[in-house]
């Protein structure tokens, strides 16, 4: 698929999306980059390191977070999104569910759309993705993890999603799924989706994990967020494994290795198969 004149394969490589939130309340990074300079080097810093996509989030979304004004999202994120694409040669995606910040997002040079709730929080968000024609990533997500069946629910929930996409005349080539580790699902649901990313996978769109440094990791480990980097490669690790597409992180350089070095030991695999077979 082609995110912002990049072309991305849709399996046999995972890249990496990098977090740069220019919020002030943001689980791990809150307040750190909340001025333009500290954004942008902070953006080169993760291109330098390997980053195929910067993520730019105005408004926090981690657990109890506060709500704020599509107003006072822009104010955050536009700048932001415009000094990137200017400096930097590279893909932006900006994290948002309302339709007045993605559409202004995308004037501003957004390349890509990633909705934490699927596109069933503003009905709106379908039509501008849609309209603008740029690539968005769907998150599942639900106000409370009420489940019947959890995986069967989590799967029929993504295809909801998929249905509003597709009634809006957004193209099956624009689309990437994300399972929402960490959104809406007890720690126990969690590790479920971890163990079971390749039915995700099944739908048959391009999946993007995001893990880094999330409660999952701190409740498994008993570790605050700026110590989970390790807990956070093992599932970038298994993500791989699993055939994700992209996988969304704060430690790029980190994550960027272990890929590389997965991705090194499935294709030597792979080869002395058929090295045995002669």
């Amino acid at each position: 698929m082609t995110i912002g004149g990049k072309e991305f394969e849709r399996a046999g490589h995972t890249y990496i999306m990098g977090i740069l939130n220019v919020t002030p309340d943001s689980f791990s990074d809150g307040g750190k980059y909340t001025t333009l300079d500290k954004a942008l080097r902070h953006a080169e810093q993760m291109i330098a390191e390997g980053a195929d996509i910067i993520d730019v989030g105005g408004e926090s979304t981690r657990p109890g977070h506060t709500l704020i004004s599509d107003e006072e999202e822009k104010e955050r994120v536009l700048p932001v999104i415009e000094a990137v694409k200017k400096r930097f040669d590279v893909p932006v995606s900006v994290d948002t569910y309302k339709s007045g910040v993605a559409e202004e997002a995308v004037k501003a040079g957004a390349d890509l759309i990633n909705d934490i709730w699927g596109l069933k929080y503003d009905k709106k968000l379908a039509e501008v993705i849609a309209g603008a024609k740029v690539p968005c990533c769907l998150m599942h997500n639900r106000q409370t993890a009420d489940y019947k069946h959890f995986m069967t629910d989590c799967l029929n929930d993504l295809k909801e999603s998929l249905a509003i996409a597709k009634t809006a005349g957004i193209g099956e080539h624009q689309i990437i799924l994300d399972p929402g580790v960490g959104f809406g699902k007890t720690y126990e649901h969690n590790l479920i989706v971890m163990k079971h990313l390749d039915a995700f996978r099944e739908l048959g769109y391009p999946v993007l994990l995001g893990t880094s440094r999330k409660s999952m990791i701190g409740l498994t480990l008993d570790l605050p967020a700026g110590q989970r980097v390790e807990g956070t490669l093992v599932t970038t690790v298994m993500g791989v494994m699993a055939g994700m597409s992209f996988v969304r992180v704060h430690d790029v350089e980190a994550n960027r290795r272990a890929i590389q070095m997965a991705e090194a030991i499935l294709k030597v695999r792979e080869e002395s198969i058929w090295d045995t077979l002669g």
